[in-house]
């Protein structure tokens, strides 16, 4: 159920609009929408969806409608500037019921897959991206190109750490890998940290400030979650 709320039954608000447009306001975007490129060609569901899942692409309304009276929509490649706009008008990313935020994070000690070892109980002055999934997730998986884009970003920051938490073992974890990279650590055959945290819910993301302190958790995946953890990463780095 939420996997179909997150992925298919997104909602979204155009910056394209006008205040008085409402269309995407109150048309839910799913299987059956009609999204074309800028060149007037429909794109297929499964493409469209893993586009806007990257961040870098919105809709709007393209001001057409298919011969049954449903609206037709245009993605779009955003600029810097939009997306900020874009992102900021569109619905936040569903925040954890376990992670709160201003809550304070405790931590335990913790192995990558590579033996490299990380003290999570005292960050050391460093903001904290923790990511827990699965392998066999769908959802996890479409919030990967926005996780790897954020390590480029912020890999040459030292006070930046991200850490991924995966419930499989590290066998599952390398043929994962070898279709779908993933930058982060990864601490395999996690369950046991995943259920401490009491987390149910995949994918579950959370930035964790140099005090230990939350300060933004998501659930699922929407095209905006890698801007809200940037924003948050950014801000923890300024306090």
């Amino acid at each position: 159920m939420l996997r179909n709320l997150l992925l298919i039954a997104l909602l979204f608000t155009s910056l394209f609009s006008s205040a008085q447009d409402n269309n995407l306001k109150k048309n839910v975007l799913n299987e059956q929408s009609v999204v074309r490129g800028e060149d007037g060609l429909v794109y297929p569901y499964h493409v469209w969806k893993k586009l806007m899942a990257t961040g870098k692409y919105g809709l709007r309304d393209r001001k057409t409608k298919t011969e049954s009276g449903k609206p037709e929509y245009v993605i779009v490649e955003l600029t810097q500037p939009q997306k900020v706009a874009y992102f900021e008008s569109i619905t936040k990313p569903t925040p954890s019921d376990v992670f709160m935020l201003d809550q304070v994070f405790t931590g335990v000690k913790v192995t990558d897959m590579n033996g490299q070892k990380f003290d999570l109980r005292n960050l050391d002055g460093k903001t904290l991206v923790l990511n827990f999934w699965f392998t066999g997730g769908s959802t996890g998986k479409m919030l990967i190109p926005q996780l790897n884009d954020l390590f480029d970003e912020f890999k040459d920051n030292k006070n930046v750490v991200f850490l991924s938490i995966c419930n499989n073992d590290k066998n599952q974890i390398k043929d994962f890998l070898k279709e779908t990279p993933f930058k982060f650590n990864i601490v395999d055959d996690a369950r046991n940290i995943a259920e401490k945290y009491n987390v149910k819910r995949y994918p579950t993301t959370v930035v964790i400030d140099k005090n230990n302190q939350i300060k933004f958790s998501s659930v699922g995946v929407s095209s905006s979650t890698g801007y809200w953890i940037k924003k948050a990463i950014e801000e923890s780095l300024v306090r």
